[in-house]
């Protein structure tokens, strides 16, 4: 299906309003769970409905195409938010490191918790993505007290 740009534009404005800020364009329609707003554009060849993230077709109709094997992240953090300047074209990984969660959290760390750095020589990068102390590690082989 083909949609047009300006149709879109003032869909989008419609459906939006300016957050107590001003700078949000927070969108009226119902919010899912994750706390994203989708928007139907009408349906597939097949029959099935067309549903798309709304930032997505913000970013489309204001700014232009997403670049290929990027995502959107919403600078403000808002996730219903569809002002297009919000958003910006990043990976994946870029996008999860950002974040607040789990794995940002712990690559933003530059210390173990004993306070051993973090660095080059101290660390061993483990296969399934984690990371651990070689003095922590060193010193649990040994059977120093201290670690257990």
């Amino acid at each position: 299906m083909r949609w047009r740009p300006q149709t879109l534009k003032q869909r989008i404005i419609e459906n939006s309003t300016l957050d107590p800020r001003g700078c949000c364009w927070l969108m009226t329609r119902r919010v899912n769970s994750g706390g994203y707003v989708r928007l139907g554009l009408g349906s597939s060849k097949d029959g099935t409905a067309r549903v798309v993230a709304a930032h997505r077709l913000s970013y489309k109709a204001f700014i232009g195409p997403i670049p290929d094997g990027l995502i959107l992240d919403h600078l403000c953090r808002v996730r219903h938010c569809v002002n297009p300047w919000h958003l910006e074209p990043v990976t994946n990984r870029e996008n999860i490191l950002r974040g607040v969660g789990a794995t940002a959290i712990n690559i933003r760390k530059t210390h173990c918790i004993h306070g051993h750095p973090f660095d080059e020589a101290n660390t061993y990068n483990n296969p399934d993505g984690s990371r651990t102390c070689r003095t922590c590690q060193r010193l649990r082989q040994l059977g120093d007290p201290r670690k257990r």
